[in-house]
C-alpha cells in the first residue's frame, strides 16, 4: 500500500489548477510529502501558471494554497544538497525571485491560503502574496539561521511585510510564530478557524473578483511602484495614475452606478 501511494503521488501534477464561475483561480503546491517544498519544477509550474492566468480574462483573482500537511517548506533541501556548484545555486535563486516578483507584477491580487507551516522560502511566499488569510494554528518562520544558511532572499519579502524589529527577530532567531503574532506583525491579514480556511479565502477572493479588474489592476501596480518613491514623487505618480484612472470606461460607469443608486456594470477597461 505505501509503495502504491507513493507511486500515485509521484504521479501526481505538482500544481493543481481550478477556476471557478466568480473568475477565482486556485493554485494548489501539491507535493505533500516534501511538505509543499519548492523544488525547480514546482517554481517553474507556478511561474507558468501565473503567465497564464496574467493572459486569462476569466481569471481575476489568485489563491496559492498547500495541500496536506503544510503550506510551504521553502526550498527543497534535497534537491539542494545535489549541488555544488555556484551556477546551480544562482539559478535556483534566480528562478525563486523570478516567482515573487511575477506574483507582484501579476496585474491580478495574489492571496495566500496558509495552513501547516510557511517557513523559509514558503514564509517568503506568504509576504510576498497581496493579502493572505490564515488558520489559526498556522505558523511561520525564516529558520535558515539554525541550518547555517541565513533566509537573505526571503528577507526581501519579509522586510517589506513586516517592521524592521520583528523582521530581523525572525531572521536572527529562527524561531516559529505564531498566526495570531503574524497578523499583529502585518505577514497575514486574517486569522481563522482552520474549517473556515478555505471558505473564508474563498468570500474574500470572490469579493475582489466583483470588482472592476482594470481599476484593480491598475491600482496594485500603483501599490508597489509609489512605494519605492520619495514622498513628493510619489504624489506625482498617484496624481497621474488617478487621472487615468478617471478617463477609463469603467470609473465613469462606477460614478454613474454610485449616483443613481445601481449596482455598476464593469467592462474592465
Amino acid at each position: 500500500m505505501a509503495v502504491a501511494a507513493a507511486r500515485a503521488e509521484s504521479e501526481a501534477p505538482i500544481l493543481l489548477q481550478e477556476l471557478n464561475d466568480s473568475g477565482v483561480l486556485r493554485l494548489t503546491l501539491n507535493r505533500p510529502a516534501q511538505r509543499n517544498a519548492l523544488s525547480i519544477a514546482l517554481m517553474q509550474s507556478l511561474i507558468a501558471a501565473l503567465d497564464d492566468a496574467a493572459r486569462d480574462r476569466r481569471a481575476r483573482v489568485v489563491v496559492i494554497a498547500g495541500a496536506g500537511p503544510a503550506f510551504c517548506a521553502g526550498h527543497d533541501l534535497r534537491e539542494l544538497s545535489t549541488e555544488n556548484k555556484r551556477e546551480a545555486f544562482e539559478r535556483i535563486f534566480a528562478l525563486c525571485s523570478e516567482l515573487m516578483l511575477k506574483i507582484v507584477r501579476l496585474p491580478k491580487p495574489v492571496i495566500a491560503e496558509v495552513h501547516g507551516i510557511a517557513t523559509a522560502a514558503g514564509c517568503q511566499l506568504v509576504a510576498t502574496c497581496d493579502l493572505a488569510v490564515a488558520a489559526a494554528e498556522a505558523r511561520f518562520a525564516t529558520p535558515g539561521v539554525n541550518i547555517g544558511l541565513f533566509c537573505s532572499t526571503p528577507m526581501v519579502a519579509l522586510t517589506r511585510a513586516v517592521g524592521r524589529k520583528p523582521a530581523m527577530e525572525m531572521l536572527l532567531t529562527g524561531e516559529l510564530i505564531d498566526a495570531a503574532t503574524a497578523k499583529s506583525l502585518g505577514l497575514v491579514n486574517r486569522v481563522v478557524p482552520a474549517a473556515e480556511l478555505r471558505t473564508s479565502t474563498e468570500a474574500l477572493a470572490r469579493q475582489i473578483a466583483g470588482k472592476s479588474a482594470f481599476s484593480v489592476a491598475i491600482g496594485k501596480e500603483a501599490f508597489y511602484r509609489q512605494a519605492e518613491l520619495d514622498l513628493a514623487t510619489a504624489y506625482r505618480y498617484a496624481a497621474e495614475v488617478m487621472t487615468r484612472n478617471m478617463l477609463a470606461e469603467d470609473a465613469r460607469e462606477g460614478i454613474d452606478a454610485f449616483l443613481e443608486k445601481r449596482p455598476p456594470v464593469w467592462r474592465d477597461a
